[in-house]
């Protein structure tokens, strides 16, 4: 089962304030234990939302909003792609985040869509043309 770890956003990552080397420390061999486990497939973080844009869709042309927003509990910091065998191991593996400073409250797990997922709507033509997709961004990756 692939899966997303969204690490909520704080104040101090809302403002731009960098985590500590202790922080910084922990959570680099924690991403080493995740990497040698086979587990960890990405992972970043994120700038403050005052440096993102939002598109809004609806009535009329798209809308672009310049941050910050203002939605500080609901905000992303970084996120994860993990492959797990199941969503109880991906919590037992969330619960091993490092929060040296005490600033997140929370992550957010969620599943990634698999093919079969979609069921009848996904064509064998649909499942061709992802797999030519991945195929290139993974050849583009090791560019």
């Amino acid at each position: 089962m692939k899966c997303i770890v969204l690490m909520k956003a704080s104040a101090s990552s809302e403002a731009g304030e960098m985590p500590s080397e202790q922080l910084l420390t922990e959570m680099g061999a924690f991403n080493e234990e995740l990497v040698n486990a086979g587990i960890m497939l990405s992972g970043e973080g994120l700038h403050p939302t005052s440096a993102g844009v939002r598109v809004h869709f609806g009535d009329g042309a798209p809308r672009a909003e310049h941050g910050p927003f203002a939605e500080g509990k609901e905000l992303v910091a970084g996120f994860w792609m993990w492959q797990v065998a199941s969503m109880e191991e991906a919590i037992a593996w969330a619960k091993r985040i490092p929060n040296t400073d005490g600033e997140h409250s929370n992550v957010e797990i969620r599943p990634v869509f698999e093919a079969e997922d979609f069921g009848e709507e996904f064509t064998p033509e649909l499942q061709e043309q992802e797999a030519r997709l991945r195929t290139a961004m993974e050849q583009q990756q090791q560019q």
